[in-house]
């Protein structure tokens, strides 16, 4: 009597299962997480060592056009650092997910009964009867084999891997944006002002860029805006300082 019952509500939660498979292959939403995580880091990154760069220039002359040249170079720099050095990563990452793949094809062709009981086992350490386990497991398998065990094995989705290219140029563009406005905030304003003014606007846009961060994080805004603005700060206080000795020094 116990099973009649129960088949329904079964059906309904390998049902489920199915239907969370199928969301969980929608790569949209981690290929858009790449690119914003590269995109902020990058505008973080090109804010904060930019403006430490020119500050640092700063304090030690008052020629503008130094300082502009400094961060330009700076500037150019640092966007192929960034690019290159995400487009790197982010490979080496797909080059290991490929390979991951390749060697779930393999098992798949090779040890498909096995393959079957660790998919079902999976399913069963997560709350699901061994019973129940197994009809998922077999559903999930004749639906999409290679998507199913790469999901619940390794995390991965073979139809969306990470993609270096979108990541080198979020990155890059990122920084690119992020460092212009410390530079042209200590362009424009008078030799008494520019540092200042290049202060108050690092720490505005860094508290964005915290905001942000915390957002695509699910993590306390409070907690990330304040740690990326002291950072800057910091950054920008030593560089300060050295310009100001060198500057010294120098003269």
């Amino acid at each position: 009597m116990a099973d009649g019952p129960s088949r329904p509500v079964d059906r309904e939660v390998a049902a489920a299962a199915l239907a969370d498979h199928d969301e969980a292959h929608d790569g949209s939403f981690a290929t858009r997480l790449n690119w914003l995580r590269a995109a902020v880091l990058g505008a973080n990154d090109g804010i904060v060592s930019t403006a430490g760069l020119v500050i640092g220039v700063a304090a030690a002359t008052t020629d503008r056009g130094i300082v502009l040249t400094a961060g330009l170079a700076g500037l150019a720099a640092g966007a192929m650092s960034m690019g290159v050095g995400e487009f790197v990563s982010v490979s080496t990452q797909r080059d290991t997910e490929r390979s991951l793949i390749a060697k779930e094809i393999r098992e798949l062709r090779e040890e498909p009964e096995a393959e079957l009981a660790e998919l079902a086992g999976i399913y069963q350490g997560k709350g699901l009867s061994p019973d129940l386990a197994h009809r998922v497991a077999v559903e999930l398998t004749a639906h999409d084999a290679l998507g199913a065990h790469a999901e619940a094995e390794l995390g991965i989705d073979p139809d969306n891997l990470t993609n270096p290219w979108h990541a080198a140029w979020a990155s890059m563009v990122a920084f690119t944006v992020g460092a212009l406005l410390p530079l042209i905030a200590i362009v424009l304003p008078s030799v008494s002002w520019r540092v200042p003014v290049t202060v108050m606007a690092v720490v505005v846009a860094l508290a964005g860029t915290g905001v942000i961060s915390a957002r695509l994080g699910d993590s306390d805004a409070r907690r990330a805006t304040l740690r990326v603005v002291v950072g800057g700060l910091l950054a920008m206080a030593v560089t300060f300082a050295i310009g100001s000795l060198v500057g010294t020094q120098v003269g």
